[in-house]
Order: C-alpha cells, then structure tokens, then sequence
C-alpha cells in the first residue's frame, strides 16, 4: 500500500507540475511581441501591379550551389512548394530533381547563371506554362541562430518579363525576424496546444524555412481580377 501511495503521490505531484509548467508558458499573452511586434517586412523585391496572365507557373528545384548540401536543397523544394500553393495565385507545376536531371541533365538552375538557350522554349512546351519560377538560397545556417536566404525570380515563359524579384536573408538573431516568425508559427502550427511553442521555430531550420518561404511569397503580386483581363471574364462567364 506504501508503494501504491508513493506512486500515487509522484504521478500527483508530475501532473500538477506539468500542468503549472503549461500554465507558466500558454498561448503568448496580447502584449508578447508575437503578436504586437515589431514584425519583419521583406525590402529588397521587385514586384509589377499584378501577375497579368500567368495561371501556370512551372517551379524549378531549388538551388543551393555551395552554400546548403543537396540533401536540404531537395527537402526545401517541399517547403517552397507547399508555401507557393497557400498563396492561391496560380497553378503550381512542379518539377523535381530527377525530371530536371533527365530532361535538362542538371538538377537545378541558378538564377543569376546563364541559362539554356532553348529552356523557356521547352518549359512551355512540355508544361504549357505562362511563367518560370526559380529560387536560389543564397544563405543557410542551421545552428542558431538560424537563418536562410533567398533569391527568386518569376518570368514570364516568353524569358520577356521579370514579373517578380527577390532577394532577402532571413536571420532569427534579429528581433523582427524573430518576432515574425513566432507570430507564423502561432497562426498556423499551434493547434491548440495548451503552451507557447513559438520559439521552437527559432530552433528548427525547416520550421523556420517554411516562415522565411511564406513571407517571401507573400509579397508575390496579386491575381489580376477578371474585370481587369477578358480572358479572365471569358473563362468565369463560361463556368
């Protein structure tokens, strides 16, 4: 009975530690920077008014050159395709590494690198794509504090529009980064959980990768409106 009663008496005693423990560190409170801020705003972009025509967008696999192995190359592809797809701006085709090996006879393509004369030619063809997207990383450390760069570049298929630029490094030593990123986490991965947890994603380099892809894409332009584009009005009107 002893024993039962020790028993009974540490499983108490955890349960009421844990629970103190869970409300010492819920949900961040109004006033945490989570949720006040200062927050993060990308700078160095280029965007024009709208996307125009582009409804399909082939996306190549990112590239890391030196400066992140092909393993985390490869594991962001996933990052950047699942940000691209919440933004809803347009149709998301993917290319993965081994369709790019087979058919171009290189796993990625730089964005500041010259290109094959006949890529845009064959994307358009083969994907019946409006638009290229590619996507550089241009810093990664995954030791903290972590921190990821990115450079992309969205044309148009016909290599005669820069529809959009990017270029910004993300690092979670800086307070509006970090606040950002906790605040990324706290909307979209909490679930419910009964604690804060928003630090951690200063702690994962693919938690805090899928911020630092969210924010970039986040200031992709908007979806030019079907008043503003005939084809647009066609299509909705024959729905």
């Amino acid at each position: 009975m002893k024993t039962t009663g020790i028993r009974y008496w540490m499983t108490c005693g955890a349960a009421a530690a844990l629970v103190s423990g869970f409300a010492g560190c819920m949900h961040p409170g109004p006033r945490d920077a989570a949720r006040l801020g200062p927050f993060y705003e990308p700078k160095n972009l280029m965007s024009e008014p709208n996307l125009g025509g582009l409804r399909r967008v082939v996306v190549l696999p990112v590239w890391s050159g030196q400066v992140a192995p092909a393993e985390t190359a490869a594991e962001l592809d996933v990052e950047i395709a699942n940000a691209l797809q919440r933004t809803h701006r347009f149709e998301v085709v993917n290319v993965s590494r081994e369709d790019s090996l087979r058919r171009f006879r290189v796993e990625a393509f730089s964005s500041a690198s010259a290109l094959p004369p006949d890529l845009f030619t064959r994307l358009q063809r083969e994907y019946a794509a409006d638009g290229v997207l590619f996507v550089d990383v241009t810093v990664y450390r995954a030791y903290r504090p972590i921190a990821i760069g990115f450079r992309a570049k969205l044309a148009s298929i016909d290599g005669q529009r820069l529809v959009w630029t990017f270029d910004n490094v993300f690092s979670s030593d800086e307070v509006a980064v970090a606040n950002a990123a906790r605040r990324h986490f706290l909307d979209s991965n909490q679930r419910g959980v009964p604690a804060d947890l928003t630090h951690t994603v200063l702690q994962s380099p693919a938690r805090f990768s899928a911020y630092a892809a969210a924010a970039m894409f986040a200031t992709l332009p908007p979806v030019l409106s079907a008043a503003a584009d005939p084809e647009l009005a066609r299509a909705a009107a024959n729905r």
